[in-house]
């Protein structure tokens, strides 16, 4: 059976569950619909509404959970090639590597795909006490554009992406059965919000077609509560209750209007009702109620978040209608350059989430799927989710009022492809009804802290139309902070900037960030930066380290959306030989990239008056050239080398911090490292003692201390003191940990420390940076030779250099047209003897940045076939060649290391390649030297250039 059959089957057993039927004033419309295909667009001049459709699906879905629609080619063999991005130009789904599409980016690849017009109907039957009522169909989430019919009859026409469609049936509705009609087209018409928008773009959730969530027929009061918004003041300790009011009857209505507020929470404070006489005017009436909370009103933080339901009841002539809300005292607020809640000083500890679904190509609708994916972030210390370009349904709102967590929300538009923001095109007048209904669906929710236009918008008028956007609702809705667009532009109206500035390496920076172009310290943060804004910054988009695939994860595609981008990737690595070293490669690359995290986040929390964050990401992006830049995967699931405990040991409310000056040291040096506190917790930390540690990486404390510290009150970064250490007891090459510990709360760093006198190289091995005459002789008569390559030496690649760096890949190396590094660390096995003098873990850690910045990558395979090495570095896996760093072969009679390291440069201002060196040396001075790889002296002289 085919995983989206099975898919649908479960559907059906669900939909049995919940079969149409009438529940007072509901009939739930879950279940079989009658389904058509329109991919010549006749369905509405052959009027498909006046007929009975013929195919079946089932609903809540989308055509593809369904099986519905084209079939994708999934077996197209790779030919190789780096991607680019001509897919924009296509107008159809585009499959890998086929014949005149063979440079497209690499994501996920559903089974099914469509776009287009599809029709779904429905025959309903109308209770007879539902006589004389208003009748509203209800669609919770579409895909995108829909028009409905009733009895053939047009309802209205709908596209909204991220808010319900709710249509207002045809009058009067007689009782006994209907034909409900629904025309969805996924097709971009005259609004365009971006072909990159993960609202509908197929790097994320796929631009499916079909309808999600609630599906309802609801009947009504003839007059009934159309809307109602609360504004809580929690200094007044009041809610002030906006509500609309529609007659749909002929003459104004008295009416009774009723409000009473009540907590979930064990022993809050009960309150009263307040009852208010109006009259209903005929069409709308806005009626506004100030409601008091009581003396000790419950606020809702990330802490705690505690909720009320504001039960709103009108009474008239025609009925009873009804609203319950949930909603939250709370006030979200601009403090100087950083934001404050309830006025306490808070941190924005964020990732995004990019409409990333890939078992059904759309989100989930209820709402214990996103507390599995909030409890997940908040494991790893975050409380915090940006919505890239897309708006979610609404049990994520209730999830994250529930586990209190802060959310940006967008307008699901990223208007810099194909459209452009503010040039007059329907866009923009879209974007405004489009967060009017935003606001209306999911304004109460104390969660829905922040909202946008969209990500990085692009146009000549763009921000003059943003800042008029960010002015509207400014003025009109003061429950939450506005800004222009994610990232850009930056201007003073805003609440808040979002600004990609503040991280250690952005676009286009490669070898020359700080993390890449200088050598490895952790006393730097953003102050030059945001000293230039007066308003909060958050980060933007802060990492995009990667990671290497892994390829357990292809079986967990059991949906409608398969890893066909990992199956060429692993296939690439089979052919090259290496497929064996697929998990090494996934671990070692993992805490490489976890190391980059860490040095990204920390920075962050140790800027005075930063506001906070946003990572890209804390899952995996399975689009835009195959983006794998979560240590979570695309299910929210731990890859194996980094776990939420670990993690939130430096991403979390309080965080202990400190500022290296380097991480490499000599032992006649003295460690000097001032430690801070990043204080965001709920409450003040009492005044103690903050202990301090250095360890071995046997978990051997060799030096420890403590700092006496006063009451740390929340919302505070604080100096704790300066750890001063003489380090000469460090007699032996070692790997230290150093830890700080404030009770539950602790941060380590490794850093590394070598004797400053190294013993005399041993006289029988040649060190060289040329395989000259004399090298070639002595290897050939049996000697030993240790062949130090300057950077730059070996001959480039099929393909040009392969741009090694210290830092993970940045993105992809395929979306951002190459930029370097290409590589993903290093591997090697920290037991070889090779290495005895030079602690390292499999994996890189700070004292390669030396190494790898002072490197050359050997493809192994030029030397020969199948050559293990002694330190292998990662390379992207697109091209997944095997590399080398230190390799060793026999040559004559002699024996040869190869270091793609420059060993010898400066090596006096370099303790890292002084240490190697020796380690290397004392190697070949052994009897383990014994390489058993035989290879010609022209062999290694055909790989370096003249």
């Amino acid at each position: 059976m085919k995983p989206y059959v099975r898919l649908t089957f479960g559907l059906l057993l669900f939909s049995l569950a919940l079969s149409a039927h009438a529940q007072d004033n509901r009939i739930y419309l879950s279940g079989e619909w009658r389904f058509a295909i329109d991919s010549l667009d006749r369905g509405i001049t052959e009027k498909w509404f006046n007929r009975q459709l013929a195919d079946r699906v089932i609903l809540p879905g989308s055509m593809t959970t369904n099986g519905k629609g084209n079939d994708v080619n999934i077996h197209t063999p790779w030919t190789g090639g780096i991607a680019d991005s001509s897919w924009f130009k296509k107008d159809q789904y585009a499959p890998y590597r086929v014949p005149g599409n063979i440079k497209i980016p690499f994501w996920l690849q559903p089974v099914k795909y469509y776009k287009g017009a599809a029709w779904y109907q429905k025959t309903v039957t109308i209770p007879a006490s539902w006589s004389g009522k208003e009748l509203v169909f209800f669609i919770e989430r579409a895909h995108w554009e829909t028009t409905v019919w009733v009895d053939g009859q047009e309802a209205g026409m709908q596209n909204s992406l991220g808010a319900s469609h709710v249509y207002t049936l045809p009058a009067p509705l007689k009782p006994g059965a209907h034909q409900l009609t629904v025309r969805v087209d996924n097709r971009v018409k005259t609004v365009n919000v971006g072909v990159n928008a993960h609202s509908i773009t197929d790097h994320t959730q796929g631009n499916w077609n079909g309808m999600i969530g609630r599906l309802e027929l609801l009947a009504r009061p003839k007059v009934f509560i159309e809307d109602v918004q609360l504004f809580p003041d929690i200094d007044k300790k009041q809610v002030t209750i906006k509500a609309v009011l529609v007659n749909a009857g002929n003459q104004p209505a008295a009416a009774t209007l009723e409000a009473l507020a009540g907590a979930a929470t064990a022993g809050a404070e009960k309150l009263k009702p307040l009852i208010k006489k109006i009259t209903a005017g005929r069409d709308t009436t806005r009626v506004e109620l100030v409601y008091p909370m009581g003396q000790r009103p419950l606020l809702w933080d990330e802490f705690a978040p505690n909720l009320y339901t504001m039960r709103l009841a009108l009474y008239t002539g025609s009925g009873r209608d009804e609203r319950r809300v949930n909603f939250g005292m709370r006030a979200f607020k601009v403090k100087g350059t950083q934001f404050a809640i309830n006025g306490r000083t808070l941190f924005l500890r964020g990732t995004l989430e990019c409409a990333i679904f890939p078992l059904t190509g759309y989100p989930p609708a209820d709402k214990a799927s996103w507390l599995r994916i909030l409890k997940k972030a908040r494991s790893f210390g975050l409380n915090h989710i940006r919505f890239h370009s897309w708006t979610p349904p609404e049990a994520a709102f209730e999830a994250a009022d529930e586990l209190g967590f802060y959310l940006q929300v967008e307008c699901s538009s990223w208007a810099n492809q194909g459209s452009r923001i503010g040039s007059g095109d329907p866009l923009d007048a879209w974007i405004y009804e489009e967060s009017n209904r935003m606001v209306k669906n999911y304004g109460n929710h104390p969660s829905f802290v922040m909202m946008l236009y969209g990500n990085e918008p692009g146009g000549r008028h763009m921000q003059q139309y943003l800042v008029g956007f960010v002015k509207y609702w400014q003025q009109k809705d003061p429950r939450r902070l506005y800004t222009t667009g994610a990232g850009w532009p930056v201007v003073p109206q805003s609440d808040f900037n979002s600004s990609p500035d503040p991280r250690i390496q952005g676009w286009g920076q490669g070898l020359q960030s700080i993390i890449n172009g200088q050598p490895p310290r952790t006393d730097y943060d953003w102050v030059s930066i945001i000293s230039r804004w007066k308003q909060p910054t958050v980060s933007h988009e802060i990492g995009q380290w990667c990671v290497y695939p892994d390829f357990k994860e292809i079986k967990k595609y059991t949906g409608i959306l398969k890893a066909k981008n990992f199956e060429i990737f692993r296939a690439q690595l089979e052919k090259n030989g290496m497929i064996h070293l697929a998990d090494s490669f996934l671990l070692a690359s993992g805490k490489l990239q976890t190391l980059c995290y860490k040095a990204d986040i920390e920075a962050a929390l140790r800027t005075p008056g930063f506001a906070g964050f946003q990572l890209l990401d804390l899952h995996d992006f399975p689009g835009q050239g195959t983006a794998l830049v979560g240590v979570l995967s695309p299910f929210w699931e731990e890859k194996g080398y980094v776990t939420g405990a670990e993690f939130s040991r430096f991403c979390n409310a309080i965080v202990p911090l400190a500022r290296f000056p380097k991480m490499i040291y000599q032992n006649h040096e003295t460690l000097k490292v001032p430690v801070e506190m990043a204080q965001f917790s709920s409450g003040t930390l009492g005044a103690g003692s903050i202990q301090w540690t250095i360890a071995d990486d046997t978990g051997r404390i060799l030096f420890k201390g403590d700092f006496k510290t006063a009451a740390i009150p929340a919302g505070s970064k604080v100096q704790l003191g300066t750890i001063t250490q003489p380090l000469a007891s460090v007699q032996q090459p070692s790997r230290l940990i150093v830890t700080v510990s404030a009770g539950r709360y602790k941060n380590s760093w490794d850093i590394f420390v070598y004797p400053s006198v190294l013993p005399a190289a041993p006289a029988d091995v040649r060190v060289t940076q040329q395989l000259d005459a004399e090298s070639i002789a002595l290897l050939q008569n049996g000697g030993k030779v240790l062949l130090s390559l300057k950077k730059g030496t070996l001959k480039d690649a099929a393909g040009g250099a392969i741009a090694v760096g210290f830092s993970s890949i940045f993105w992809n190396t395929a979306w951002t047209n190459n930029q370097p590094p290409h590589t993903l660390g290093i591997l090697c096995d920290p037991r070889h003897p090779a290495l005895k003098e030079f602690p390292t873990q499999y994996h890189s850690n700070w004292q390669w940045w030396d190494a790898m910045s002072h490197s050359n990558a050997i493809i192994l395979d030029s030397i020969s076939k199948g050559l293990k090495p002694i330190v292998r570095v990662i390379d992207d896996w697109v091209t997944a060649r095997p590399l080398g760093l230190i390799v060793e072969c026999a040559v004559g009679k002699g024996k040869l290391i190869i270091s793609g390291i420059d060993l010898l440069s400066d090596s006096e201002k370099r303790p890292e390649a002084r240490q190697l060196l020796h380690s290397l040396l004392d190697y070949m001075d052994s009897s383990r030297f014994n390489p058993v790889t035989a290879v010609t002296a022209e062999k290694i002289k055909a790989l370096i250039k003249e």
